[in-house]
């Protein structure tokens, strides 16, 4: 049976996300996308695909009030500062919502989405790769049902290029973005790591350096896990192609390496003498673990409980940084 879905937000990433949507049952009645251009490239896109673009309809409480009683689900892939208005009016709209990362800009907004889920009964599910992905959730059961012993530290690197890509776009405006790299690409780091550890930070120091722009470039961040485990995280937004990302979690039964999105997943246990890849399948896309969950196949992997982890996490490291590394607690 296909899931009659409303697409909020019609640009590069939702195009990214049109294939596996359209392989796995998504019905699209209708686009949320003020921009007429976006618009176009994604009418193009579906077109492309042999299937027939939705209608627009620009104004999200419109498209509620016209479309009620005809829609099962939302996608909302919008600028960072729009997520929490939006995934709240849909979930009290009666709809289930796949929310693109990050979820929210900030604790209080994560706290308010996790009210309106419980209060609307609607599932809510962030489209974080790594948080969804079939390794980080066998990883995150090994670290926290203690099979690999006691956490001790977590490490974390992640690289890209991402100042040249973003310049002159909404993600270098602190406003709308709610921060630069580290709560763009480098989200997925924070995300899947809050995902691995399950539990909450309790103390942070982070420096971040702008390198010109109106929004974090690079990030050094420390951290102790309220169990007292030790982390640290590094994030240059502004390298050379071809730098990769990984997420080492050392215990004192063995040592897991992963990548920020969860793409692999190695294991080298205290026993043996070298790491082993696990033989597990690849995730596909967002869309397809939303669709697990709403029909009650898997339990939410990438849940708004999650996501609170991580943007206290995130409010402490920019309280951190705009005090020159002061430790704070993440509350």
């Amino acid at each position: 049976m296909k899931t009659r879905v409303a697409l909020i937000g019609a640009g590069g990433m939702a195009r990214n996300h049109l294939r596996i949507m359209l392989e796995t049952g998504a019905d699209i009645r209708v686009v949320c996308e003020p921009s007429a251009q976006n618009y176009e490239l994604y009418a193009d896109a579906v077109s492309e695909m042999g299937a027939s673009p939705p209608p627009n309809q620009p104004d999200l409480a419109q498209l509620l009030e016209d479309h009620r009683g005809d829609l099962d689900a939302v996608f909302i892939i919008t600028p960072h500062n729009l997520h929490h208005d939006q995934a709240k009016a849909c979930m009290e709209a009666g709809l289930d919502v796949l929310l693109e990362k990050p979820m929210v800009m900030n604790a209080a907004e994560a706290r308010s989405l996790i009210e309106t889920r419980d209060r609307t009964g609607r599932h809510l599910v962030v489209a974080f790769q790594g948080g969804l992905s079939p390794q980080v959730r066998y990883a995150a059961e090994l670290i926290q049902t203690g099979a690999l012993g006691e956490l001790l530290t977590v490490t974390g690197l992640v690289w890209q290029g991402w100042k040249g890509a973003v310049v002159n776009t909404w993600r270098v405006v602190p406003e709308i973005s709610g921060g630069g790299f580290m709560f763009d690409s480098g989200a997925h780091m924070l995300n899947t790591i809050c995902t691995l550890v399950g539990e909450d930070f309790a103390n942070v120091a982070a420096w971040t350096d702008n390198r010109g722009m109106d929004v974090d470039i690079l990030a050094a961040i420390m951290g102790r896990l309220a169990s007292g485990a030790l982390v640290t995280i590094t994030g240059c937004g502004d390298c050379m192609p071809g730098m990769a990302s990984e997420i080492y979690v050392c215990l004192t039964g063995g040592v897991v390496r992963t990548g920020v999105h969860g793409e692999r997943l190695f294991i080298r246990r205290a026993d043996e003498t070298a790491e082993v890849e696990a033989d597990l399948p690849p995730m596909r896309g967002a869309w397809e673990q939303f669709m697990q969950v709403r029909a009650g196949e898997i339990e939410n992997p990438c849940p708004p409980e999650v996501g609170l982890r991580m943007a206290k996490l995130w409010d402490a490291i920019t309280e951190s940084a705009g005090k020159d590394g002061q430790v704070v607690a993440a509350q």
